[in-house]
């Protein structure tokens, strides 16, 4: 990623999640950059070789980054240095919430040296979350942004590439939910995100030629999701 990335293992539910977390370029110069919010990335299916370092994964990470944000992209149960086994996306669910509560609790960053003096750390319980996944991770993703609306700790917007229809159960989304996928996605069909997205009025755009994994098109998603945040309201203005 960066020069800004740091990989370090966070007290989960069921022991230690391995996490890594991705700055802004901006804060190696100016620690007194504005940071914009925050935001989860969710990675693929663990049992089909996902992980946090994931290409799309990796991807949208790096453009919240260009955009502002600070990214974090959690190893989910039994990958990597994160402990557990799969639970089929409840346990997960379980750790992507205890993964905002920590986000959002400002002592969580004053254990990076580097951060200590900057001033986004805190007002980090205020600033916004964006919650991101593709594929499984857009699944898990959908029922996290759910929880937190209930919740009465909303996030700021999800956005879902190569969104699970038809694999797994996705939760309702908000109306301005982004979603992104391949023409050509031979594990999660068009046809089955379109049904899935027509009778809740979603928008989904379409990456001409590009597969499940978007090889070859990942700048595609780096430009959708720029695009999408042009005339966005800025905390920082």
């Amino acid at each position: 990623m960066n020069g800004r990335t740091k990989v370090i293992h966070i007290e989960g539910v069921v022991g230690p999640i391995e996490v890594s977390v991705d700055f802004p370029d901006e804060l190696k110069n100016n620690p007194s950059f504005a940071v914009r919010g925050l935001a989860l990335v969710a990675h693929p299916h663990p049992l089909m070789g996902g992980t946090m370092d994931n290409k799309v994964a990796q991807t949208m990470a790096r453009t919240f980054n260009q955009l502002g944000y600070v990214s974090v992209r959690p190893n989910f149960r039994g990958v990597g240095g994160s402990a557990g086994v799969h639970d089929d996306g409840v346990g997960e669910l379980d750790d992507l919430l205890h993964i905002t509560d920590w986000m959002r609790t400002p002592s969580s960053w004053t254990s990076f040296e580097f951060t200590q003096q900057q001033s986004w750390v805190s007002s980090a319980n205020s600033l916004p979350l964006v919650v991101s996944g593709f594929s499984f991770g857009s699944f898990v993703g959908s029922h996290l942004v759910q929880r937190l609306a209930d919740l009465g700790r909303p996030a700021e917007r999800l956005v879902m590439i190569g969104s699970a229809a038809g694999k797994w159960e996705l939760a309702p989304v908000p109306a301005d939910t982004i979603l992104i996928h391949g023409e050509l996605d031979e594990t999660i069909t068009l046809g089955a995100v379109l049904d899935w997205a027509r009778p809740q009025e979603l928008t989904v755009q379409v990456v001409p030629g590009a597969d499940h994994f978007f090889h070859r098109r990942l700048h595609c998603i780096r430009n959708i999701i720029t695009g999408a945040w042009l005339g966005m309201p800025d905390h920082r203005s």
